[in-house]
């Protein structure tokens, strides 16, 4: 079997109570087996020779209260095979570990800071994992998705993995923050197989953020008498008939903005947007 060469960054924000991992590989399907992560417990990431169990098993030893440093120390001490591993964790109040194993192939290792552990193996340099760790602490602030996006590509333009690229995946988890506050996953994405998948993750992140992202209440817009002639005009068009409040919730169902309508006294300004541009 060959070796995946593989880098990927486990973060968290605590002040959003989201934890996340992001990764790239010439591996089909990476985001099939590397990234764990469970809110309020922590994240986990699992590569090189990867023991798919590290994920499983890192999140229970996490939800138990271990540091990331004992479940690192847990995990490998425990593995036959651990020279061969790579694990990256973060744990729920932020603290970090990463483990290279002696028989991972160069460029390999692994650096951590305050809220993340990024690890990188078979790389052309150091640099990729440099860059991930870097551009994670210079864009803090943003949300935790679009920082590890941005790690993802900056750890590529600084070289990557020596083979080249193949699928890469997003996951970040917040209690609740998924659809509907019916699941943890706020964002659970895959790019299994593709030419330059960094950049098809970003743009189904788009996709995601406009469908299921939420825009401050702050910045919704009143529907006074105008807007409403034009929200009835507009919906008339498309085929919505009937009562506005009616025709507005059906046209955002199908084009499940459901998530951005509350009603039609107030607008999100990202779904007015999208109905212009229908």
């Amino acid at each position: 079997m060959a070796r995946p060469s593989t880098y990927s960054i486990v973060a968290c924000d605590l002040e959003a109570r989201e934890w996340g991992v992001a990764v790239q590989s010439k591996f089909l399907a990476v985001g099939a087996g590397v990234p764990a992560a469970e809110p309020e417990v922590g994240a986990v990431a699992t590569q090189a020779w990867a023991n798919m169990r590290y994920g499983p098993d890192g999140i229970a030893l996490l939800r138990d209260g271990l540091s990331a440093e004992e479940v690192v120390q847990r995990l490998t001490d425990a593995d036959e095979g651990r020279d061969h591993r790579q694990l990256g964790v973060v744990d729920r109040v932020g603290r970090s570990a990463s483990f290279t194993g002696s028989e991972c192939i160069e460029w390999a290792g692994g650096v951590t800071g305050d809220g993340y552990a990024a690890q990188g193996n078979l790389l052309v340099s150091e640099e990729t994992v440099t860059a991930l760790a870097r551009t994670f602490e210079e864009t803090a602030g943003r949300p935790l998705a679009e920082r590890l996006l941005e790690a993802l590509a900056a750890a590529q333009a600084a070289g990557g993995d020596r083979r080249g690229q193949q699928s890469a995946a997003l996951l970040v988890v917040r209690k609740d923050g998924g659809y509907m506050g019916t699941s943890d996953a706020v964002a659970d994405l895959r790019v299994d197989d593709h030419p330059t998948p960094i950049e098809e993750l970003n743009r189904i992140y788009l996709m995601h953020d406009l469908l299921f992202g939420s825009t401050p209440a702050e910045q919704w817009l009143d529907v006074d008498e105008q807007l409403a002639a034009e929200l009835r005009e507009r919906l008339d068009s498309l085929g919505y008939d009937g009562p506005l409040a009616e025709a507005f919730a059906a046209w955002a169902g199908t084009e499940n903005l459901e998530e951005r309508v509350d009603g039609v006294d107030r607008i999100d300004p990202v779904v007015l947007t999208e109905l212009r541009r229908r």
